[in-house]
């Protein structure tokens, strides 16, 4: 059972980056890869609620963690793009670009986890 939460959160996961990638690509004509950004920080903000929700509140079981912070979570987020691209940027003699990518994504993915924990303690 825990390997079927895992993976039906995985496949919505990846289904939902998917989705947000290609439309923001369209929305921001793909100059600059915003579709990682929204993913990551929507979900390092959403991923602060479920901590919150089922690890510290027990709101939820086992296998809600399993399917939406290891699967869903996990295949949503993509730190590993936003590393490519990242170096794609870089090698494209952006550096600034680049080093915005960084500077925002992990300013603004710690903010929405922190602000996320805050919120959530206090209304859960």
């Amino acid at each position: 059972m825990q390997w079927l939460a895992i993976a039906f959160g995985g496949a919505l996961g990846a289904v939902f980056r998917h989705l947000i990638t290609v439309g923001s690509f369209h929305l921001f004509s793909g100059k600059f890869p915003y579709g990682t950004l929204i993913v990551n920080v929507a979900g390092s903000f959403l991923i602060g609620i479920a901590y919150v929700a089922i690890v510290e509140r027990a709101m939820l079981g086992h296998e809600w963690r399993l399917l939406l912070m290891t699967g869903f979570f996990g295949a949503l987020t993509t730190f590993s793009t936003f590393s490519l691209e990242t170096v794609i940027l870089w090698h494209n003699g952006q550096p600034l670009a680049a080093l915005a990518n960084i500077l925002i994504s992990f300013a603004l993915c710690l903010a929405a986890t922190v602000g996320a924990i805050a919120l959530a303690t206090k209304y859960f």
